[in-house]
């Protein structure tokens, strides 16, 4: 016998209500069904459960569909695992065919896109180099890299441009077909670079100038401004990859242009990433429609397979339409 002055609840004289009577959130209308075999991705994604996940992932295609229709802007937000993965080519497609209209970049995507540009690799195994200090000392891209900031600064570019304008210097390297920013900046696509100083690379370069730095990604906070300006409306702002910098560089931009009288209204935010951090969903997803409608979504997975899906999906969707 127990020896505990509590006792065990006893369920007794429990009300019960009708099964049939009381219903439920998710009905048989709502159940996956078996994709068609000739139905491609669009087959897929129409086959998924009509619930959670599978219906923000519909939602966010049909945002993106309604924003292209519409002119509004689509800009993607890419931390440094987005081009580290291999994803650059299928972001240069998207742009081709009207699914994105500018870029923002923290500075890992600048470094990975860089070196794929001059080497065709990136992405050094920091194991094994960060015991003797070899981490993050690959010359050219440091050299080359600051070169283009301080020439940037000095030209009055911000530092996406600056980088694009630097790199069409080496457009004979097979690594420039996918080079984001080398490809973005010869179609004159907007993209900006957004860094803190001494989280990157090349900072650690003699070659580094602070004041440089400072000027270049500064110019493209204000250019992030004015292309986050152009969301209102049906515009869509997808934050991949990002799970501090670029979330809270948005939200800062939404304030500022709300702030200069402009209108910033009923557009749609996602937040890719394989684990949901509290900075894209609150500064993403949440705070920038209070108040204002529009809708934030939140998709979880690996990148190098939501974004080709997404892709995939969009160009049939396009397939289709015949646009």
């Amino acid at each position: 016998m127990s020896h505990y002055k509590q006792q065990p609840l006893s369920f007794e004289g429990l009300k019960t209500v009708s099964l049939y009577e009381r219903g439920g959130k998710v009905q048989l209308e709502h159940f996956a069904t078996v994709p068609q075999t000739q139905g491609g991705v669009s087959a897929l994604i129409d086959a998924l459960p009509k619930i959670l996940a599978a219906d923000s992932l519909r939602a966010v295609i049909d945002r993106l569909v309604e924003a292209k229709a519409k002119r509004r802007a689509i800009i993607w937000g890419l931390g440094g695992h987005v081009i580290k993965c291999g994803l650059a080519p299928t972001l240069l497609h998207l742009m081709r065919n009207g699914y994105a209209t500018a870029f923002a970049m923290n500075g890992a995507a600048s470094i990975h896109d860089f070196e794929i540009a001059l080497a065709g690799w990136t992405s050094e195994d920091v194991e094994s180099v960060l015991p003797d200090g070899r981490f993050g000392s690959a010359g050219e891209t440091g050299q080359e890299m600051n070169g283009a900031i301080s020439d940037g600064a000095r030209a009055g570019l911000g530092m996406g441009e600056a980088l694009g304008a630097r790199l069409q210097r080496f457009s004979d390297r097979p690594g420039f077909e996918q080079s984001l920013v080398g490809q973005t900046y010869a179609a004159q696509v907007p993209v900006t670079v957004h860094v803190a100083v001494g989280t990157d690379t090349p900072h650690t370069f003699p070659e580094a100038d602070g004041a440089a730095i400072g000027t270049t990604t500064h110019l493209d906070f204000r250019l992030f401004c004015s292309l986050v300006q152009e969301l209102d409306g049906g515009g869509v702002y997808l934050n991949v990859g990002s799970a501090v910098l670029l979330p809270e560089v948005f939200l800062k931009a939404v304030s500022v242009v709300r702030n200069l009288g402009h209108d910033l209204k009923n557009f749609t935010t996602v937040n890719f990433d394989f684990l949901q951090h509290y900075r894209p969903v609150t500064n993403v997803v949440k705070r920038p429609h209070s108040g204002a409608g529009g809708q934030g979504y939140s998709l979880t997975g690996h990148h190098e397979i939501m974004i080709p899906l997404l892709a995939a999906a969009l160009m049939e969707r396009d397939a289709a339409s015949g646009s």
